[in-house]
């Protein structure tokens, strides 16, 4: 029976438990060509990020497609946004990351792009997991895939980059920019610095274990005290695979992915440039949705997850989309989340209008938000359950339209994230305590 490997955001685990090994990876490689080459030899890339079982992966990977009898292009250390983008480039029938994005070294993971820098059609993905269960074989010998590396990726990726900002200059801005150690560290500098801006790099020299270790979009703790030490303009954080972005004003507050999200939506506005609307995600700040109704910007919520965030806005025709998390999607520039381009589009809000980001930042106001985790012995359908929906009307009716409650089941943990935003700090904690007991109590009533 075909197993299913294909989560939302690609193939992730811890390095040598399934499904992440070598054997699965090499499998998982010949299984994809296979798949690609069923109408003749196709060309693949692949890039990784920084972390030390990339290189074994990428041999994995590159062993199986050359078996299946397809041609490799090996690009080394690259964003994800940057493989999605030179998929398109090369013209290649797929492209694929070696990444775990935020996560820590010892995790790791396989995304696939199409040949558009989307992500994978749903039947191409079945196909691959009904490959999988086949057993491998390798083509005749003169019909073996071939391998090279593209030594100039960076620098394409690099104009790429540069030719978002539309011309214009960073020169007198001081940036502090946090790489995470990751796939960023050779390029993300260099856009900024060949834009004109004078960058101070950290987290910016990885040695495959110190990847997003006390550093970038997942912790801006140094990048914060750097932008004060160097009274730096303000400061750019990315995370390990370079599809996620954080920012820090020159008294070193972080600005979240709402925060830059409504920036560059009102930039474009100034441009003139139809956006159609915003789509965050049942996580995004309530500010964010009143910021955008007060400025006649549409803003619908799509479940946590960039797939949920992209599958919106291909629907709807939208331009802007993201989370709090920190991945922006700009589609009119990108074919998924890319942190530097993101960071691009803040920055030239920022020279257009001549504002500072605390200048910036104050069009939107963020709702002050408390969440409990309440845990679960096993799954519990929340919607059976009348008294934990009685107790989120009555709570409701407490915030009338100042404010909104979610309860949302996590992805990767058994618990039920109850959260609460609105307008008075003290009153959205103690509502959010009084309901997490409340939900903790039905469910406990529930498992006996």
């Amino acid at each position: 029976m075909t197993r299913r490997y294909f989560g939302t955001d690609g193939i992730r685990g811890r390095v040598g438990h399934f499904p992440i090994t070598p054997d699965f990876v090499l499998k998982l490689g010949w299984a994809a060509g296979k798949v690609f080459a069923r109408d003749g030899r196709r060309k693949i890339l692949i890039g990784k990020d920084t972390r030390i079982s990339g290189y074994m992966f990428e041999a994995a990977l590159e062993a199986g497609l050359s078996a299946a009898g397809v041609d490799v292009l090996l690009l080394g250390p690259m964003p994800t946004p940057a493989i999605a983008y030179l998929t398109r480039t090369f013209r290649a029938d797929a492209g694929i990351v070696i990444s775990a994005s935020h996560n820590a070294y010892y995790d790791n993971g396989i995304k696939f792009f199409s040949a558009e820098g989307t992500k994978l059609p749903d039947e191409i993905e079945q196909a691959i997991e009904a490959q999988m269960d086949l057993a491998m074989t390798t083509v005749e010998s003169d019909e073996l895939g071939k391998a090279r590396r593209i030594a100039d990726a960076p620098g394409r990726y690099i104009e790429f980059c540069k030719a978002t900002f539309g011309g214009h200059s960073l020169a007198g801005l001081k940036i502090v920019l946090d790489c995470a150690n990751g796939a960023t560290y050779h390029v993300s500098p260099q856009v900024l610095s060949e834009l004109g801006a004078e960058v101070i790099e950290i987290a910016s020299s990885p040695d495959g274990l110190n990847i997003n270790a006390g550093c970038g979009a997942t912790d801006t703790l140094k990048l914060q005290q750097a932008v004060l030490e160097h009274k730096a303009d303000l400061g750019v954080a990315l995370d390990g695979d370079g599809d996620r972005l954080m920012m820090v004003d020159h008294a070193g507050i972080e600005m979240d992915g709402d925060e830059l999200l409504f920036v560059i939506a009102r930039q474009m506005q100034r441009e003139g440039v139809f956006i159609g609307g915003i789509v965050g995600t049942l996580m995004s700040n309530f500010g964010l949705e009143q910021a955008c109704v007060r400025e006649g910007i549409p803003f619908v919520r799509a479940n946590v997850g960039d797939r949920y965030v992209m599958a919106e806005l291909a629907e709807r025709g939208w331009l802007l989309g993201g989370e709090s998390s920190g991945h922006i999607v700009c589609r009119h520039l990108t074919s998924t989340g890319d942190g530097t381009v993101a960071a691009l589009q803040v920055l030239k809000a920022m020279v257009e209008t001549g504002q500072s980001l605390v200048q910036l930042r104050q069009e939107m106001v963020k709702m002050p938000q408390t969440m409990i985790n309440v845990r679960l012995a096993e799954k519990v359908n929340m919607a059976e359950v009348p008294a934990i929906a009685e107790a989120v009307a009555v709570t409701e009716a407490k915030l009338a339209d100042r404010g909104r409650v979610l309860l949302r089941p996590s992805g990767t943990e058994p618990v039920i994230r109850v959260m609460i935003e609105g307008e008075d700090a003290s009153q959205v904690s103690q509502l959010c305590e009084e309901l997490a007991k409340q939900v903790e109590n039905e469910i406990q009533a529930l498992e006996k």
